[in-house]
């Protein structure tokens, strides 16, 4: 049973159909027999994913950071709740216990994780599938941003085949089926680019 790390919204401020969004994941996520890794909180996408998906009877893991557990509240359902000491080793744990991760719109902590599971995943530190969902373009300015380096040079084209962006959950999820092929290894320059 594939595990699925989703990267979502904790913020109540969002709009209704991110929610929605997030619901009919966790719906399809147990529809297709997967367990899910979450950030461990039970408030906005973050909860309806879970909740979701426990309702569909998936597995449910959340990894939270014990200074969140208050402002996020946390997923007290969740069939294992890890408490981790820092936002570090809770990705960390969240990307050991992935088998594939799954973006939905979401603001700079869904933005920092799919980042970083990107560049991983271009250095070939993982081959797990990483795939987008955006219905409405929330991250339109993303992809323009990395097609913007990639024209100065500062990204190499494989970086861009790392990602598969999606934009309906159906197409998600088989996009979810492998990961994709990147052409050749990372150069020692992208390493060193890659590296704190």
């Amino acid at each position: 049973m594939p595990a699925i790390c989703v990267f979502c919204a904790s913020s109540d401020l969002v709009a209704d159909r991110y929610v929605a969004l997030a619901t009919e994941v966790g719906q399809e996520l147990a529809r297709r027999g997967h367990s899910l890794v979450s950030g461990g909180g039970s408030v906005s996408c973050m909860g309806a994913v879970a909740r979701a998906a426990r309702a569909g009877g998936a597995r449910t893991v959340g990894v939270i950071p014990r200074a969140l557990l208050n402002l996020e509240v946390a997923d007290t359902d969740c069939d294992e709740l890890v408490v981790a000491d820092d936002m570090r080793h809770r990705k960390g744990e969240m990307d050991r216990r992935a088998d594939a991760f799954l973006a939905l719109p979401g603001g700079l902590g869904t933005l920092e994780e799919l980042l970083e599971v990107w560049v991983a995943r271009t250095l070939d530190m993982h081959d797990k599938p990483i795939v987008v969902l955006d219905p409405d373009g929330v991250f339109e300015p993303l992809r323009a941003q990395v097609d913007r380096l990639l024209a100065g040079g500062f990204v190499r084209a494989r970086s861009l085949d790392a990602v598969r962006w999606t934009d309906s959950v159906q197409a998600a999820f088989d996009a979810l089926g492998a990961p994709p092929e990147l052409p050749g290894p990372p150069s020692s320059a992208e390493v060193l680019e890659a590296e704190p």
